[in-house]
């Protein structure tokens, strides 16, 4: 009996995450190596999910930059066994574009734009199953303006006239979300819109930060505002 209490004790801790809302909340907490895992125990479409958004924020947000594209290619591969869970579930198609998004920046020229489509494609599946996915219109609006800024929107359909109106109908949509606000202001600091980038920024530091990651993204639009001259 003693052996069998033994093991329930050590069994305890997995138990804390083994539903799709404490993964979550180990995110928000930042406790993103430990969501990661619980969120692959889980196996589900959502849990696989929440562990490829986990493994993503910590690539992004605290890994060494050894580390980085290690952790990106965590998150692509949980995102993929996401899908597989469900072709469905939009949220899986997302954080699939997140991590691809990021994979391309530590990859050759010609892979990193072999990328650029599958991107496209993947926020293009998330909104047709979640028209009202305000994370979706960012990214899409950030591979526009990526794209062009390389000068390579010809090659994939780039188009300009669609990048402000895509940051405003998601910040409609979710208007307390910090890093939208902070992913407007770079585009618009990039365009030489020093002012109109100071005002978001302004506007994102007026949000109380709700979890991990909107502390760190808080601390980003400080940094950002700060180096605009």
């Amino acid at each position: 009996m003693k052996g069998l209490m033994v093991w329930l004790v050590l069994l305890l801790p997995l138990g804390l995450a083994q539903t799709p809302a404490a993964v979550l909340k180990l995110v928000d907490e930042g406790k993103f190596q430990e969501a990661y895992e619980a969120g692959l125990r889980l196996g589900s479409a959502e849990g696989l999910t929440l562990a490829a958004k986990a493994a993503s924020y910590f690539a992004g947000y605290l890994a060494k930059d050894s580390e980085k594209a290690d952790w990106f290619g965590r998150a692509e591969a949980a995102a993929r066994r996401a899908i597989q869970a469900d072709t469905d579930y939009a949220e899986a198609y997302f954080e699939l574009a997140r991590a691809q998004g990021r994979l391309s920046q530590y990859r050759g020229i010609l892979e990193s734009l072999g990328l650029a489509g599958s991107i496209k494609e993947n926020l293009d599946k998330t909104l047709r199953l979640n028209p009202r996915h305000a994370g979706a219109k960012v990214a899409l609006a950030l591979w526009h303006h990526s794209l062009i800024s390389k000068n390579v929107g010809w090659l994939y359909g780039a188009n300009g006239n669609v990048i402000l109106p895509l940051f405003n109908e998601a910040i409609q949509l979710e208007p307390q979300t910090i890093i939208h606000k902070v992913e407007l202001a770079g585009v618009l600091a990039a365009q030489g819109k020093k002012e109109d980038a100071r005002k978001q920024y302004e506007a994102a530091l007026a949000i109380a930060p709700k979890t991990a990651a909107d502390r760190f993204d808080l601390e980003r639009a400080r940094q950002e505002m700060a180096a605009l001259r």
